[in-house]
């Protein structure tokens, strides 16, 4: 069975529940339109770069690839056995990129940090 995590690019001031009910409609095959948001396409190129979606299975901490990647969310689907270190770049580069993450497991959304001022 996978761990799935979603990031996801909402506006600054969206909630938990708003994370929850956009995946929702995203699971009933309603879907944003237009150009990828740029925090998820750059999300997307650097989590790749450190753990590419197109190599065989058995290399990869993927259960599924390549990642499903929308114009508002990048789903990912990771091995049981998955190391911590890809949770961790998961979670920095979701932070940096101001993205909200979706636990699918018990339905947790972590917020990006605020930033120190």
């Amino acid at each position: 069975m996978s761990f799935d995590l979603v990031v996801w690019a909402l506006d600054n001031n969206a909630t938990p529940a708003d994370v929850r009910a956009a995946h929702e409609l995203c699971r009933e095959g309603e879907h944003a339109e237009g150009e990828v948001d740029r925090r998820i396409g750059a999300f997307y190129v650097e989590l790749t770069a450190q753990y590419p979606d197109s190599v065989s299975l058995s290399d990869s901490p993927w259960a599924d690839a390549p990642l499903h990647k929308a114009t508002d969310h990048v789903t990912m689907c990771l091995t049981p056995s998955c190391a911590d270190e890809v949770l961790e770049a998961i979670e920095r580069l979701a932070a940096h990129h101001n993205l909200m993450l979706l636990d699918l497991q018990d339905g947790s959304v972590y917020p990006p940090p605020t930033p120190v001022k």
